[in-house]
């Protein structure tokens, strides 16, 4: 199994990806960063996840910065509830986050443990402090694959996506860190829309972890109805840690993509140049070199392009009937 260190903000699509994540995944730690709600209930509402799969006592969580680098902190309640995790009604958790800081955790993980791949769901505050405070792990992590920013458009605003919105100063160090990095933006994980269908099939398979499924989509839905007038419910963070169990499941493309930092209309907008895939079919032009940016900087990136929703579906199936 991969190796890896989910950094989250539970959050309902970070919840699947915790499910994804910790039966496919060897994960090493799971840490909290303020984003989708306030530091203190996503971190709670990690160990409540992993108490619902039984995985608790043996995944550490570790808690990390409650508020982004420069900025007062931007949460989306009218997404996922006052608590972050709305709809399931879970018991508070009887296990305890670490008393070890996200940063140390990470920092100290990646440089004793060869081949660490990170998995960050949520703002990237605790990633870019850990690299300002040892560059060196920008050598030694297998990759980063994140679920943030877009190719194409935003959602938080016409041109920012939510989790670097949240947060550019810090991705602006992400991506300028030489540390391999894989976006799963929201033109990618827009493509992976639950119904009432998903629904109900997660009813059928019948396990605790597919009925908590199903409470947390039901929520979810309501939430994106009632807030974008969106059908269906995107599970966004669980793209990323797909990615990483199945790469297949992702057509992807290098380039170079930078964070706007200073934009009156842009701020937060992931910048990606992908000038050479501008043939008729661009699944063509995948194999074609990409040219050097305007400032003549080389792809420090890969940027997802389109999920094998069907194919993800079948990996979530499978995921949720194992565990008994």
């Amino acid at each position: 199994m991969k190796k890896v260190i989910l950094d989250c903000d539970p959050g309902h699509d970070d919840a699947f990806a915790i499910m994804l994540a910790v039966q496919h995944l060897d994960v090493l730690g799971i840490t909290t960063i303020g984003g989708n709600c306030t530091l203190e209930n996503v971190t709670r509402n990690a160990i409540k996840v992993l108490e619902v799969l039984g995985r608790a006592d043996k995944i550490p969580v570790y808690a990390g910065h409650s508020r982004p680098l420069v900025t007062p902190l931007v949460t989306a309640p009218q997404f996922h509830g006052e608590t972050g995790l709305d709809g399931p009604v879970l018991p508070e958790p009887t296990h305890k986050p670490q008393d070890r800081h996200a940063v140390d955790f990470i920092v100290d993980t990646v440089m004793s443990t060869d081949d660490v791949t990170l998995i960050a769901t949520g703002p990237l505050t605790n990633i870019a402090a850990a690299l300002n405070r040892e560059p060196r792990i920008a050598q030694r992590v297998r990759e980063l694959c994140i679920m943030g920013g877009s190719v194409t458009y935003g959602n938080w605003t016409p041109t920012a996506e939510f989790n670097i919105y949240v947060d550019p100063e810090a991705a602006y160090r992400v991506f300028h860190s030489g540390m391999h990095v894989k976006m799963a933006g929201i033109n990618l994980t827009r493509q992976c829309c639950l119904t009432a269908e998903h629904v109900a099939r997660f009813r059928e398979i019948g396990t605790k972890a597919a009925h908590f499924a199903a409470d947390l989509t039901e929520f979810f839905i309501d939430s994106t109805v009632a807030s974008a007038e969106l059908t269906g419910a995107n599970m966004h963070d669980a793209c990323a840690a797909a990615w990483i169990i199945d790469p297949s499941l992702i057509i992807a493309a290098p380039m170079h993509i930078d964070i706007e930092l200073k934009g009156e209309l842009t701020r937060g907008m992931t910048v990606c140049d992908y000038r050479h895939l501008r043939g008729v079919d661009p699944k063509v032009d995948l194999c074609r070199k990409p040219q050097m940016d305007f400032r003549g900087e080389a792809p420090n990136a890969e940027g997802a392009l389109e999920l094998d929703f069907p194919g993800f579906m079948t990996l979530l199936y499978k995921t949720l009937q194992n565990y008994a």
